[in-house]
């Protein structure tokens, strides 16, 4: 089931904030190993609540940490089949409180933000 652009654009930003919290709570870190569909709610991610809901915290081989595209297309499926998959790894290692909620988004996205001063990222 392909997304339309306002799906598209709904979904994206709704993972995003998941991704977001994830990195910079704690609690909410936790939440998504207690009540995975409570947390995914709390970000404006609706699961029926039939379907299966897998976390992966670590990126599987040959995606992309981050790739976006990806993650729609584990949503499309997750709406075809229900059995959501959702890609949320562990906060990567930069320092958070330097990167804006803009910043965090291009991550997310699968951006080109350098995580280091070195710049050997780009």
């Amino acid at each position: 089931m392909a997304l339309d652009p306002r799906q598209r654009a709904e979904f994206v930003n709704a993972y995003t904030r998941a991704l977001i919290t994830a990195w910079s709570s704690d609690a909410y870190a936790a939440k998504l190993s207690t009540d995975v569909r409570g947390a995914l709610a709390e970000a404006g991610l609706q699961i029926p609540a039939d379907a299966e809901i897998v976390i992966q915290r670590t990126v599987p081989t040959g995606h992309h940490e981050g790739n976006l595209e990806v993650q729609i297309e584990l949503w499309e499926t997750g709406l075809a089949t229900g059995r959501y998959e959702f890609h949320i790894p562990e906060t990567p290692q930069v320092d958070m409180a330097e990167l804006s909620e803009g910043d965090l988004a291009d991550v997310a996205a699968g951006g080109t933000s350098c995580c280091c001063p070195c710049c050997c990222c780009t």
